[in-house]
């Protein structure tokens, strides 16, 4: 069997003018990086923003296993199926952060017969929005310690600086450091750190800004640290918004590309959803619900995160109502929840795929809590067995939830066509009756222990001091008034990623929260989540090379 890139490899792209043709783009619209990839003007957005809406169409998942279940292909490959019936359709993802791409996970741009090209782009620099995110995010240190080293007017309090240096990839070393040793022309020693540029909240500013303003204003509301009196310090306060702001002025344009099988599809930003929302840019999906008639978008890793910062967060600062939501999983995944281990997923085991289904309940519970029409797609692997597919499809007639095998890994939009005709049919029968979890208004810890108990099933959730002395903070500053971002393992629906299935009887310990003004949204963070992973033992950047006729290998 070919490996992804040899599949990509052996690609004809069409002219990405081509591609932007079948949405109405025209070529003014269009601003090129090569022949297959393009940035979208502002000027489309004036000339179509009185579109009627497409469908939205959320993808989600259960609880993954380390190797992940192939979530972006089924998304890619369901846009690629609704194009293939003639349906006007346009994908909706995220791009992928060079730190998965050297380590373990992966890129972002799908798998086999249903990928996003140019998939080597993609996977590496594509046109260098996450690179603009790290320049923007390290400007902003810069001016922070140079500020202080030049008087500090501010008198930011340096034991009190919150904001962390970025750096797009996965480095443990970077995430505690001292910077301003050597002595007075090097700057005022303090503790510092870096988190994974798809971690930070530029990257998270840059998907949740409707326009070039809107992305100053919110720039100019981060809040840095405190001053010797605890009183927050913003980016407005150092002046840095407007440099910042132009140095993202291309990164906040959406880009256009296209699937092995040439259906359209926008990919901007790439906020993890185990640490940040986990979403592509509310700018793109915006676009593509006036250029199509279903949209078909991602939310990173299983419905306890993705789906539901997708839900209570993107909506609610949007105004989105999807009209269903699509949750994958996959034999290996509901086995390996039900404490299969890895070796032995290719093996038959219904005991083990039986102790696993209690978390694809679970999800299909928690999405409908969202009151959105639920279908389960079952990510087929050639080691899945008949009696295994029909144990799943038995158990969600049960359930009284569709699924459907899909195939679009080896067979591309044609094995992704009775996933595309369910959906379709569940979209004309089953109508979407939105809504969300919590009240933006309720304290803190309420909203905080709404989600851990309506979504995880938690007893209750255990507060850290440091926890506890910001949430009383955060009310006293009034800035309690946000959604809630939770940073916790992808593994479990508990922060221990080793408790697998349906936990039950469990705490949340949110060891950590933080404030991302400019973002708009309050981070908690759950036990050991870290936001800047490291590598794994054997990263991938060990096995991928380019050749002297400067062809790549290795690359997934």
């Amino acid at each position: 069997m070919l490996t992804d890139i040899e599949i990509a490899q052996k690609c004809k792209m069409k002219h990405i003018t081509e591609v932007a043709a079948a949405l109405d783009i025209n070529g003014d619209d269009l601003e090129l990086y090569g022949n297959y990839k393009a940035k979208l003007s502002g000027s489309l957005w004036q000339r179509v923003k009185d579109n009627k809406d497409g469908k939205l169409i959320l993808v989600t998942a259960i609880n993954p296993t380390p190797a992940g279940e192939g979530k972006t292909t089924i998304t890619v490959g369901l846009g690629q199926a609704l194009s293939a019936m003639g349906k006007k359709a346009v994908i909706c993802l995220r791009e992928p952060s060079l730190g998965p791409v050297m380590g373990v996970k992966g890129g972002a741009a799908g798998g086999g017969y249903a990928q996003i090209m140019p998939m080597e782009d993609i996977n590496l620099h594509f046109t260098g929005d996450i690179h603009a995110v790290t320049a923007a995010n390290n400007l902003l240190s810069a001016i922070i310690d140079n500020h202080i080293h030049q008087g500090n007017v501010l008198q930011i309090d340096p034991r009190q600086i919150v904001w962390k240096r970025a750096m797009d990839m996965n480095d443990r070393s970077l995430r505690n450091i001292v910077v301003g040793l050597g002595g007075k022309p090097n700057g005022t020693p303090r503790e510092d750190g870096f988190v994974i540029t798809a971690a930070s909240e530029i990257m998270a500013i840059l998907c949740l800004a409707d326009d070039i303003t809107d992305l100053k204003n919110r720039l100019g509301r981060i809040i840095i640290g405190y001053d010797y009196s605890g009183v927050p310090v913003t980016v407005s306060q150092l002046r840095a918004e407007g440099a910042m702001a132009l140095l993202l002025k291309d990164a906040i344009k959406p880009n256009i590309v296209q699937t092995l099988e040439h259906s359209p599809a926008l990919m901007h930003g790439g906020p993890f959803a185990n640490i940040a929302h986990g979403c592509n840019s509310i700018k793109a999906t915006k676009l593509a619900l006036k250029l199509a008639d279903y949209v078909v978008t991602e939310a990173g890793f299983g419905a306890d995160l993705g789906a539901e910062k997708f839900f209570d967060i993107i909506c609610r600062f949007a105004g989105f109502e999807p009209a269903a939501a699509v949750l994958v999983t996959t034999v290996r995944a509901l086995k390996y929840n039900g404490g299969a281990t890895r070796e032995n997923l290719a093996s038959e085991d219904l005991a083990a795929l039986d102790r696993g289904f209690p978390n694809l309940e679970k999800h299909v519970e928690n999405l409908r809590k969202f009151g959105v029409p639920v279908l389960v797609a079952i990510n087929h692997f050639g080691t899945d067995t008949t009696a295994e597919l029909e144990y799943i499809r038995e158990r969600c007639e049960k359930l009284n939830v569709p699924a459907a095998i899909s195939q679009v890994y080896t067979r591309g939009s044609e094995g992704g066509r009775e996933l595309a005709e369910k959906l379709l049919d569940l979209l004309d029968t089953v109508p979407s009756q939105f809504r969300l979890l919590y009240d933006v208004e309720a304290p803190v810890k309420e909203k905080i222990e709404t989600i851990a108990k309506e979504i995880y099933g938690a007893r209750n959730v255990v507060y850290s001091a440091a926890a506890d002395k910001m949430a009383r903070k955060l009310s006293e500053l009034q800035l309690d008034g946000l959604p809630v971002c939770m940073a916790k393992t992808q593994y479990s629906l508990s922060d221990n990623p080793r408790m697998l299935g349906r936990p039950e009887n469990f705490e949340i310990n949110v060891r950590e929260i933080r404030v991302s003004a400019g973002a708009g949204f309050i981070v908690a963070l759950t036990g050991d989540i870290m936001t800047m992973p490291g590598l794994p033992k054997v990263p991938a950047a060990g096995q991928i090379d380019i050749r002297e006729d400067g062809s790549i290998t290795g690359l997934f």
